[in-house]
């Protein structure tokens, strides 16, 4: 018989999850507190999937468009970059190196006029170090030949111009100091060649493409390029290769200017983290009170239990005895709610790109906005580790919520309690 009560504080644990028959509104609180932990696990598992989705979606669109690593002089204007490129291109852990022409102009059409940063490019060599090319919807960027004057739009500035393939612009090229130069600014008509989709407004919008060689000319900058474009390996190794690029090129070319990717985008990806670790915080409270409703929980049922409690103590059962049957009874409601909510969780984020936009249609709405969140799909990503410190943190809390009751239960005296029986 000891056999098939084995552990005694076990069986009797798992009794005490299913109240009294008079005692259904026990049950009610323990069902409830058991929702609410599977909630609050499900509501921060996805949250931090979509937060998670977030950084990888702008990590690799961003990525998709960068350089992993930039290099110029000081003043913007690199010249004998062939001889430079040559060096570069013979470093390990690089890929491709592309020269590029930028500036801030104006593109305009009729009565319609944007600011974009435009970019000179080598369309051979750009494709080394950036996968705009992969991502043109109409017409060809190969067509960006010296001499065309032909130009690639993002697709949502191509759609506040209200132009597309085949349609002229004008670029509009200010002086580089506006305001204390005489000087009119260069007018020049392109031609529209392709229109390309990032997905992030803040390409599709802002980014024009032309030849490099024909943006040298409207800038008075033959001969010469605003830097190199360096594409490695693993985008990991940016810091490391720009420090590598310093040491070998530093002493040949004194005014070099070295950056990276993680240098020019580390307040975007700090503040991402940041928020991520407070929507860790502040919903984690959600698991918490849900936690700690098990503590008037099992008050309310050592309350009902005292009897039982008062019988266990007169068989011989020790305080500490009793105290582990109450801890199984509150860790018990803890890891069905904790299991229940990670399996929901998991299972919403991994479909949030079906729901999302089901619900969008319905409410005719856009959850996402791509003017302020820069892409315009919700995106999500499941950490493991994330599901696995979430469940442990639940799991915790239960456990220290059992304490209190479980303590209080070992305090019951057989004879108070056996008194009005």
């Amino acid at each position: 018989m000891n056999k098939l009560f084995h552990p005694l504080e076990l069986y009797i644990g798992l009794r005490y999850t299913r109240a009294r028959r008079q005692s259904h509104f026990v049950s009610f609180i323990s069902f409830a507190s058991m929702i609410g932990i599977a909630i609050g696990v499900l509501v921060l598992i996805t949250v931090l999937s979509v937060m998670n989705g977030f950084e990888q979606a702008m990590r690799d669109r961003m990525l998709s468009m960068l350089a992993h690593v930039t290099v110029s002089e000081t003043d913007a204007r690199l010249e004998n970059w062939q001889d430079m490129r040559q060096q570069l291109i013979q470093l390990p852990q690089v890929e491709g190196v592309a020269p590029f022409v930028e500036k801030s102009v104006m593109v305009s059409q009729g009565d319609e006029a944007r600011g974009v940063l435009l970019q000179g490019i080598t369309p051979e060599l750009e494709k080394q170090v950036a996968a705009v090319f992969k991502h043109v919807e109409q017409g060809d960027m190969n067509e960006l030949t010296p001499g065309s004057y032909g130009i690639a739009l993002g697709a949502a500035l191509a759609d506040n111009l209200n132009v597309e393939v085949g349609d002229s612009v004008t670029l509009i090229s200010p002086p580089e100091d506006i305001m204390a130069s005489s000087e009119l600014p260069v007018l020049r008509r392109f031609v529209i060649k392709a229109i390309f989709r990032i997905d992030m407004q803040i390409y599709d919008e802002g980014f024009a493409y032309v030849n490099g060689e024909d943006a040298a000319e409207i800038l008075e900058m033959e001969g010469q390029v605003t830097g190199l474009r360096l594409r490695l390996t693993d985008a990991n190794l940016a810091p490391a290769a720009g420090e590598d690029v310093l040491v070998r090129l530093g002493e040949q070319y004194p005014d070099i200017w070295v950056s990276d990717w993680t240098y020019q985008n580390t307040g975007l990806f700090t503040a991402i983290k940041m928020q991520k670790s407070v929507m860790f915080i502040i919903l984690l409270l959600i698991i918490a009170v849900a936690a700690f409703n098990l503590v008037s929980t099992l008050v309310m049922v050592v309350t009902d239990k005292e009897a039982d409690i008062a019988i266990l103590r007169t068989l011989g059962l020790s305080p500490a005895r009793i105290m582990k049957i109450f801890m199984v009874q509150g860790t018990l409601i803890g890891v069905i709610g904790t299991v229940a909510g990670i399996m929901l969780g998991v299972l919403l984020a991994a479909n949030l790109d079906v729901i999302v936009p089901l619900i969008e249609r319905l409410f005719d709405t856009d959850f996402i906005s791509p003017d302020t969140y820069f892409i315009s799909e919700l995106e999500s990503r499941i950490d493991p580790v994330d599901v696995l410190i979430i469940g442990l943190s639940s799991l915790l809390m239960s456990v220290c919520a059992t304490l209190y009751p479980a303590w209080r239960a070992s305090k019951v005296q057989p004879a108070e309690a056996l008194r009005y029986e």
